[in-house]
């Protein structure tokens, strides 16, 4: 109840307006997810660039440097993978800028006092940084297989890829989402996400862990991004994994956890903070 003054001086008391009710099911999801898409389109360089970058990636390692790593021109069915979760890494990285620049603009402000979960913000980014990359993954092994590629995978092969594949996607833009609500702006989330994009090089993506420093070994062969390349790069060629899928199906899950907790705690700290 509220009071007012009426015109004869009277005080009257007002029924408060009742509260809104929280939409039902993942409509509000939907909605972020399709605003995410919409902002993608628009930006079609960073789309661009996602897809370009890779593909860049994989002709100056299969044409340049493949000569001198494997004369016999078979350098490139050993990189595609590698390039694969390259791919990923550019295409989630957005996600951070996305994310820091919503907290910055001050729009979370006005979703706030909307009846939707918090978490619908950043579920938007991440399902939308998903489909991006999903199909410039395709499109980099769609190249991969004009520069010479041919993998042996089988049906089940390709399926277990693409699981593996979108569950490493959706770690990693958690990942992402959490480093752009963590950054105090765009340009700064961009930066801290950059870092992340060089661990692919410090694996067995590229080349192998044998061929690595001593001292080094030990870090690339631990490190995520090693099980997880060896597992995409077992699937392709329809070889064993030596216990590398679950390492890698581990992994996964647990960046996942750990980014999705703390985007969580993050939205909410710096949300309620404004």
């Amino acid at each position: 109840m509220s009071a007012v003054i009426t015109d004869a001086g009277a005080t009257a008391s007002v029924p408060s307006p009742a509260p809104r009710p929280r939409l039902r099911g993942f409509t509000a999801e939907a909605v972020f997810v399709g605003r995410s898409l919409k902002h993608s389109l628009r930006d079609g360089e960073s789309l661009l660039m996602a897809i370009m970058l890779p593909v860049m990636l994989m002709l100056m390692f299969t044409w340049v440097f493949g000569g001198a790593i494997d004369p016999s021109g078979a350098y490139v069915d050993y990189v595609v993978p590698g390039i694969i979760l390259t791919c990923a890494g550019f295409g989630a990285s957005s996600t951070a800028v996305y994310v820091a620049n919503d907290m910055r603009t001050g729009v979370i402000d006005r979703f706030r006092t909307m009846p939707l979960r918090a978490g619908a913000v950043l579920t938007g980014h991440v399902v939308a940084s998903m489909l991006r990359n999903l199909v410039a993954t395709a499109i980099v092994i769609g190249v991969g297989v004009l520069v010479g590629f041919r993998p042996t995978a089988t049906l089940l092969d390709w399926i277990g890829l693409g699981a593996l594949i979108a569950l490493y996607i959706l770690a990693i833009t958690y990942l992402f989402a959490a480093i752009g609500l963590a950054a105090g702006s765009p340009e700064g989330a961009n930066g801290y996400g950059f870092i992340l994009l060089f661990l692919p090089y410090l694996s067995s993506a590229f080349v192998p862990v044998e061929s690595m420093p001593d001292w080094l070994q030990p870090v690339a062969a631990h490190q995520p991004i090693t099980p997880i390349v060896e597992t995409i790069r077992a699937l392709l060629t329809d070889t064993a994994a030596n216990g590398e899928a679950w390492w890698a199906v581990g992994w996964c899950l647990l960046i996942l956890a750990i980014a999705g907790a703390w985007g969580a705690w993050l939205f909410r700290r710096k949300a309620g903070r404004r």
